[in-house]
C-alpha cells in the first residue's frame, strides 16, 4: 500500500463519519409524573392491586427519521434500554438535516431475531452478556421484559415476570416531533408505567397470570405492546454541539518493546470478551500471573496461596465449606470458582471489585486471608530467584509494584477459561446426552407456568446462555439473616439478601454451593427450590412467581435435572480452537494503527495482512485477520487476530468472517477497501 492509498482509506473513513449528525436519545421512566422508582412497592393497578418493578429493559431497532417531504431516512442502528441503568443512547448514523419524526421497532426482525448472539462484540445492544435478554434455549431474543412483585387483596406477595418476545409480537413506534440534525441533537422521550399497566387495556397480574413468555394463545403481549404504543411518547428536542466527549485513547500499562501474544481460544457459540484494554494478554505477564497465583510468599508467614483457596481440581474453587486463612481463621463465605472471569464486570459474591486487578488485591491483605501489607511484596519477591527476570520480561523494567501485581494476576485468571464439557460436545455432534440427560436439559431450559400446561424448572432465567451465569445479583430465597450480599456494599434495602450468580459450568466440582456452601451436594440445590424458597421482600421475580410449596418436580425430574447439569463439567482442561488451524490473539490498536489496516487478497496461496507499527513487535511470520472487536465509529483499540496457513479456503473463510462482523456491527462494506498483493506482511 503506497502513501496514496493510505491518504485515500483514511478519507473514505473520516469523511463517511462527518456526514453523520449524532443523535442521541433519552427516555425517562416515569410513574405518571414522578420518575420511576424501582423495586418499591408503591404502585398501584386498576384491579387495586399493590405492585413494584424491579426490571424494565427493551431492545430497540429499524430505525428511520422522517423527513418534510414524507420520505424515511433509514438507520440500520441498534438500541437496548434499561430502566435506571441504560436510558440513553446514540444513533451516530443519523444525517443533517431537519425531520419531523421518528420511527422505530420495539423488538427484531426475523433474521436478527434469530442470528447467532455470538457475533455481536462486547459492547453491541444485542450483546446476550449486555442485554440478558437472548432466550439462548429457542433461539431469538426477549424484545420487552418488565418484571417485579405484586400484592392482591387479602393475598400474599407474589412475583410476576413479563416477557414479550417471537416474531409477531415486534411492535412499531413512531414518535413525532420536530428533530433538527443540522446540529447534533438530544432527543428525550418518557416511558410511562402507569399507562402500560393501566391501559388503554388494564393490565390485572392476578388475571393475567404470574408470567408470560409469549407462547401462542397468550393474549398478554399483545395486550402489553398496545399499551406501550400509549405510554411512550416524546419529551422534548434539543440541538447540543458536542452530545459527548470523544473516547479516551486507551494505552497499554507498561508494554515492552517485545512480547508474545497470549494465544485465547474461544469456541463459536460463546460471545466475545471485554477484555481489558490497557492490559493485554501476553505470554509474559500470563506466566507470571501464574507464578504468583501459586506464591505463598503473598502470604504474611509464606504458607498460603491464591491456589491454596482456589484449587484447579475443584474447579479453582474450595471443596471446603469456608476456607481457612492464616491462623486458622476461616472466611464468612465459600470460594467461588474462578473460571470464565473473562465475561464478568464484577467481582466477588457481593460484587465490591469492579476490576478484576483489584479483586486479587483484597485477599492478600485480608487478616482473615493472606494478612499481608502489599507494601511489603516487592522486597519479599525481589529476594526470590526468577521475579526480576520475570517483572521485566512483562512490564519492561525489573520494578515490581502493586498495581504491576494485580495486572499479572488478572491476566492469567482472564485465561482460565471452561468451554468444553459433555454439554458441549454434544451440541456439536461430538457427544450424546443420555435420556435422563436430555429430560434434564429440557426441564433447565423450561418455563414453570402451569397455567399453560409449563412445569420445568425455570433455571435458565438465571443461568442461561453459554456461560450458564446471567452474571448478576439475586436474592434466591435463603433467607440468611446475617449476610445481606449486595446490600452491605450498596447500602440499599432493595439490595438486601442479593448474591452475584455462579456460573453452573464445571458445577461438579465445585461443591459446596451457594455463598454460604450451606447445600453439599446437587440433589441439596435442587431440593432447595423444589420444595419452596423463604419468601422475602427482595425474592427475585423469577423465584416468587412459583408456588409457595416450589416446583414440586417428582424424584425422576430431580434426578434428570442432576444428570443434566453434571454434563456442564469438563473432563479435560485443554481448552478446544475456535476455529481449525487458527488460535485467536488480542493485540492493542491504537486509532492511527488502524488507518494502516489493509487486507492483501492476492492468488491462491497469498494471505489476508494486517499493516501496522505493531506487527514487528508480534512476532515473526504471516497473519491473518480476521475479526475486529470494540470498534466505535471505526476506531479500535482491540483487534483479534488469526494465525493461519493455506489458500483460498482460509482466505474465503477469513474474508466471510470480516464481513459478519463488519454487518453486525451495523458498519459499511462498503467502506471496506483492498489492494491485490503477494506479499505476505509488509510496512506502509
Amino acid at each position: 500500500m503506497n502513501r496514496y492509498s493510505l491518504i485515500a482509506l483514511t478519507g473514505i473513513l473520516l469523511t463517511s463519519s462527518a456526514l453523520a449528525k449524532p443523535l442521541e436519545i433519552v427516555i425517562h421512566h416515569r410513574y405518571g409524573d414522578a420518575p420511576l422508582l424501582m423495586e418499591s412497592a408503591r404502585y398501584e393497578s386498576a384491579a387495586k392491586e399493590t405492585f413494584s418493578v424491579t426490571r424494565l429493559a427493551y431492545l430497540l431497532s429499524n430505525f428511520s427519521l422522517e423527513r418534510e417531504d414524507g420520505s424515511l431516512v433509514k438507520l440500520d442502528e441498534f438500541a437496548f434500554v434499561e430502566a435506571h441503568q441504560r436510558s440513553s443512547f446514540s444513533l451516530s448514523s443519523a444525517p443533517s438535516g431537519p425531520f419531523r419524526a421518528l420511527h422505530f421497532d420495539v423488538g427484531l426482525g426475523s433474521e436478527t431475531n434469530h442470528s447467532d448472539p455470538a457475533r455481536f462484540a462486547a459492547g453491541h445492544p444485542l450483546n446476550p452478556l449486555l442485554n440478558r435478554l437472548h432466550w439462548d434455549w429457542q433461539g431469538g431474543y426477549i424484545f420487552f421484559a418488565i418484571e417485579g412483585h405484586f400484592k392482591a387483596p387479602d393475598q400474599a406477595s407474589a412475583g410476576y415476570v413479563y416477557h414479550v418476545a417471537r416474531d409477531p409480537n415486534r411492535t412499531r413506534m413512531s414518535i413525532t416531533i420536530p428533530i433538527d440534525l443540522r446540529d447534533p441533537g438530544r432527543l428525550h422521550l418518557v416511558l410511562d408505567v402507569e399507562k402500560l399497566i393501566h391501559g388503554p387495556s388494564p393490565v390485572s397480574f392476578s388475571a393475567a397470570g404470574r408470567s408470560t413468555h409469549s407462547n401462542e394463545g397468550d393474549a398478554l403481549p399483545a395486550q402489553l405492546m398496545s399499551n406501550l404504543k400509549a405510554a411512550l411518547k416524546p419529551l422534548e428536542f434539543e440541538n447540543t454541539q458536542a452530545l459527548s466527549a470523544a473516547r479516551a485513547k486507551v494505552k497499554p500499562i507498561d508494554l515492552p518493546a517485545t512480547f508474545t501474544p497470549y494465544p485465547l481460544s474461544l469456541p463459536r457459540s460463546f460471545p466475545l470478551p471485554n477484555l481489558p484494554l490497557d492490559n493485554p494478554l501476553t505470554v509474559e505477564r500470563v506466566e507470571l500471573g501464574r507464578r504468583l497465583f501459586h506464591e505463598p510468599e503473598l502470604s504474611r508467614n509464606g504458607t498460603i496461596s491464591c491456589a491454596s483457596c482456589h484449587q484447579s481440581e475443584a474447579g479453582f474453587s474450595d471443596p471446603r465449606r469456608f476456607s481457612i486463612g492464616l491462623d486458622g481463621k476461616a472466611t464468612p463465605r465459600q470460594s467461588m470458582s474462578l473460571l470464565n472471569l473473562a465475561w464478568k464486570d464484577s467481582f466477588f459474591w457481593d460484587g465490591r471489585a469492579k476490576l478484576l486487578r483489584e479483586q486479587v488485591l483484597e485477599p492478600i491483605e485480608n487478616p482473615i486471608e493472606m494478612d499481608e501489607k502489599l507494601s511489603r511484596i516487592p522486597a519479599k519477591l525481589t529476594a526470590l530467584p526468577g521475579y526480576d527476570a520475570a517483572f521485566k520480561a512483562a512490564f519492561g523494567t525489573a520494578e515490581i509494584t502493586s498495581q504491576r501485581l494485580g495486572l499479572a494476576l488478572e491476566t492469567f485468571l482472564l485465561t482460565l477459561i471452561s468451554t468444553d464439557a459433555k454439554f458441549d460436545q454434544a451440541r456439536q455432534g461430538k457427544a450424546q446426552l443420555t435420556p435422563e440427560e436430555q429430560r434434564g436439559m429440557e426441564l433447565f431450559f423450561m418455563e414453570h407456568e402451569p397455567a399453560h400446561g409449563k412445569r420445568g424448572a425455570d433455571c435458565f432465567h438465571c443461568h442461561g446462555g453459554p456461560l450458564f451465569s446471567d452474571h448478576r445479583f439475586h436474592d434466591n430465597g435463603l433467607g440468611d439473616e446475617k449476610d445481606f450480599g449486595l446490600g452491605t456494599i450498596t447500602g440499599n434495602p432493595a439490595d438486601r439478601g442479593k448474591f452475584a450468580t455462579p456460573s453452573l459450568r464445571n458445577i461438579s466440582l465445585t461443591a459446596p454451593y451457594m455463598h454460604d456452601g450451606c447445600f453439599a451436594t446437587l440433589e441439596e440445590v435442587v431440593a432447595h427450590y423444589n420444595t419452596g424458597v423463604t419468601r422475602s421482600p427482595n425474592l427475585d421475580p423469577n423465584l416468587a412467581k412459583h408456588p409457595d410449596t416450589g416446583l414440586g418436580l417428582s424424584a425422576t425430574d430431580q434426578a434428570a435435572l442432576v444428570a443434566f447439569l453434571k454434563t456442564l463439567t469438563e473432563t479435560t482442561r485443554k481448552p478446544s480452537p475456535r476455529w481449525k488451524n487458527g488460535t485467536l490473539m488480542q493485540v492493542p490498536l491504537s486509532w492511527d494503527s488502524f488507518c494502516h489496516l489493509w487486507l492483501a487478497v492476492g492468488e491462491l496461496q497469498s494471505k489476508f495482512c494486517i499493516m501496522s507499527d505493531v506487527l514487528p513487535k508480534i512476532s515473526r511470520g504471516e497473519w491473518t485477520a480476521v475479526r475486529c472487536a470494540d470498534l466505535d465509529d471505526m476506531r479500535t483499540q482491540n483487534i483479534l487476530f488469526w494465525q493461519a496457513q493455506g489458500g483460498t479456503a482460509i482466505r474465503q473463510a477469513a474474508w466471510e468472517i470480516v464481513l459478519d462482523y463488519w454487518k453486525a456491527n451495523n458498519l459499511n462494506p462498503d467502506e471496506l477497501r483492498f489492494c491485490r498483493s503477494t506479499t505476505s506482511v509488509r510496512r506502509s
